[in-house]
């Protein structure tokens, strides 16, 4: 019994190491709050989307740049295919961004991002995915969806959030490796009731102490499709801005006719 004991023992070491053993207190998970959290994962989000995208960044001192961004999506089976063209300003003209978002919780999701001024395509690492994207308080793995195997839910209350209820559900990571690769050491989340969007998130971030709140300002139906048209992304430290990220849809459009062809590295390198 000795052997296996110490075998036991070391597997446990090595999982500890990797990121995959469960955390202290991420052991007990909610069916009701799991639940909500897979009518979540199965909202109707639409196909063959197209729409215009602007990002608005702010600094700490209210500076705004604006940049402007068309996108693109796609599903193939119960993945999805993503892709956007930036526009505008001229520094980040013909940047192009590739996501093949896997439905499989095993499969690690593919990120590409092409860099016109070196005329070279980056594929971005799990260990890169908590960095921010295009200097935005968007990090890598926010522009995919989370897999719900990877966290714990607990429903903690329900409230009324901009006149509507809500449930207020926390999610834990399950491993220090998610925790790594999201940059998000616990979340809370705001799911409306009545259509199981989620409108509000508040995120703790791994590394600085800073919070991140996401709002969702405008929520509309386009063809049936909940749609959210702007959405602000706020960093904060304590009390203090850090940064901001407004993100504006229009020209929302479904059922367009796109390609598997378009989303591919060459036809990112291309433009449009």
């Amino acid at each position: 019994m000795i052997p296996n004991k110490i075998a036991t023992i070391f597997v446990t070491i090595l999982l500890v190491l990797a990121g995959l053993w469960p955390l202290p207190g991420a052991l007990a998970d909610d069916p009701r709050a799991r639940a909500i959290m897979e009518k979540v994962d199965a909202r109707d989000d639409g196909d063959n989307q197209t729409a215009d995208m602007e990002m608005i960044l702010i600094d700490k001192r209210g500076n705004q740049r604006v940049r402007k961004i068309s996108t693109f999506s796609k599903d193939k089976g119960a993945d999805e295919l993503r892709l956007m063209f930036f526009q505008h300003p001229a520094d980040v003209k013909d940047t192009s961004f590739l996501t093949y978002d896997y439905d499989d919780p095993d499969k690690d999701d593919d990120q590409w991002l092409y860099l016109p001024a070196l005329r070279k395509t980056k594929r971005i690492a799990s260990s890169d995915k908590s960095g921010s994207f295009m200097g935005s308080d968007l990090n890598y793995s926010d522009i995919t969806d989370r897999n719900l195997e990877d966290y714990d839910f607990t429903l903690k209350k329900e409230m009324d959030v901009k006149g509507v209820k809500t449930w207020l559900i926390e999610s834990i990571p399950r491993t220090k490796k998610v925790i790594k690769e999201t940059g998000y050491k616990k979340s809370l989340i705001f799911v409306r009731q009545d259509n199981f969007f989620v409108i509000r998130a508040v995120n703790w971030v791994k590394d600085g102490g800073y919070l991140k709140y996401l709002d969702v300002k405008r929520l509309e139906l386009i063809d049936g499709i909940w749609v959210a048209t702007e959405t602000h992304v706020t960093k904060k430290k304590g009390k203090k801005l850090a940064h901001k990220t407004v993100l504006k849809f229009d020209n929302v459009k479904f059922n367009q006719k796109l390609d598997y062809e378009m989303f591919t590295v060459r036809r990112m390198e291309k433009g449009l």
